[in-house]
């Protein structure tokens, strides 16, 4: 695309109107301006296209033997080990990856920080996107689709977790479908559903501040209905509910600053010059956020150990581990973040976010998998377990890239009907 955008003036498609002043239809704008020919000549040209056929080749056939074999034919899953990739990566490590949505939102729109504005649509998205391939990763490990209503509906416990979760995601992920509704509605043309959106952005993004705080914390809060399986440094009954809700934060900021360094580096055809003249502004205003809340992590992580009295499993092999994952996932990126802002390396920020998403994921394996009845054995995910992970996420990358190639998240919609 980036060698169609410098032949042709008229792509990338920015308006309604093309050059001799006639309409772009739908079909159109899908093709992103092209032929099929032209399409499919650069679609196989793209080596990262091939890369994505090869993951899906494979892994689809594995997701429809899960359906028709049971999950024991992908995974190691038992009552020893009932949480594998499928929620340890996909459910507890992509959410709070995706919280970027209800922060951004909220710097924007109820705090009026409209100089963040250029990045706003990106991070609803990415909370969007998050949330709907979370809950796919659910659906996978759980299996029968037909019966997700079932906890909210059904067989109702007001005062269970999961009653909590299932509500808070499925009411957020309502509310951030509405939120990206307006870039849709643009491209559409269809301004009156804009404008109807646009009224009820305030109260969204305040609903969205209640959802999103509430099931990262509930999120956390799971892991207590099973405190002895889990290493008492890995679970607090006090404070993982707060753990998972701060984590987020930094979590979400960082997913953000990543998915913009590499929207710039590869799809810089498509960003228009606010977006790319702003990135390095917002990019240090978000390693500021990011920065304070992993203080604030770290402070309470170490209130945890305190408040429980496990000092002296820090002086364990295990104790060296969870020093380790501190000291990687969380210190290293805080202070490449702190020195980025103070001197304005945005190449060093960028690092610490990249870092800093993996001590996430790292941080929910942990939890969830690795430090699992770890007074009994270790778990290996099974290699069709693995190759599912990949191929799902590889489907959220194409889903990704397919709407920032089309709808207006990088860059501004010049012409509206």
């Amino acid at each position: 695309m980036k060698l169609f955008s410098t032949e042709r003036p008229e792509i990338p498609i920015v308006n309604h109107t093309k050059e001799d002043g006639s309409a772009w239809t739908i079909k159109e704008k899908l093709w992103l301006g092209l032929s099929v020919n032209e399409y499919k000549k650069q679609f196989f040209r793209n080596p990262v296209n091939w890369f994505m056929m090869m993951i899906c080749a494979i892994g689809l056939p594995l997701i429809l033997g899960r359906y028709a074999f049971g999950l024991g034919w992908v995974t190691h899953a038992s009552n020893d080990y009932p949480w594998g990739l499928f929620l340890g990566f996909g459910l507890f490590g992509m959410v709070p990856l995706s919280a970027s949505g209800f922060m951004l939102g909220t710097t924007v729109e109820l705090f009026g920080r409209k100089d963040f504005h250029s990045i706003e649509r990106l991070a609803l998205l990415n909370g969007l996107l998050g949330y709907f391939f979370a809950v796919l990763f659910l659906e996978v490990d759980l299996g029968m689709p037909w019966r997700l209503p079932y906890p909210m509906f059904v067989s109702l416990g007001p005062a269970a977790v999961l009653f909590l979760v299932a509500w808070h995601v499925a009411t957020y992920l309502s509310v951030q479908i509405a939120e990206v509704l307006p870039a849709l509605f643009e491209w559409m043309g269809w301004l009156k559903g804009k404008r109807m959106i646009r009224k009820w952005v305030l109260g969204l993004t305040v609903a969205g501040i209640i959802l999103s705080t509430l099931h990262q914390g509930a999120l956390g809060a799971l892991f207590t209905y099973a405190p002895a399986k889990i290493h008492p440094l890995w679970v607090s009954a006090q404070f993982t509910w707060i753990h998972f809700f701060v984590s987020s934060i930094f979590g979400g900021l960082s997913m953000v600053i990543i998915a913009s360094t590499l929207i710039k580096n590869y799809m810089g055809w498509r960003c228009d010059e606010e977006f790319k003249s702003n990135l390095d502004y917002v990019t240090i205003g978000m390693a500021k956020g990011a920065s304070l809340a992993m203080i604030t992590y770290l402070v309470i992580k170490i209130v945890a150990v305190a408040h429980d009295q496990e000092w002296t499993y820090l002086l364990t092999g295990w104790g060296s581990y969870y020093m380790l994952e501190l000291t990687v996932a969380v210190v290293l990126p805080m202070f490449m973040f702190a020195i980025g802002v103070r001197n304005n390396w945005v190449t060093l920020i960028r690092a610490g976010a990249f870092i800093a998403a993996l001590g996430i994921i790292w941080n929910r394996l942990n939890t969830s998998l690795v430090c699992f009845n770890w007074q009994m054995y270790q778990e290996i995910p099974h290699w069709k377990e693995v190759w599912i992970t990949v191929t799902i996420y590889a489907i959220y990358f194409m889903t990704y890239r397919f709407i920032v190639y089309r709808l207006p998240i990088v860059y501004e919609w010049k012409g509206e009907r």
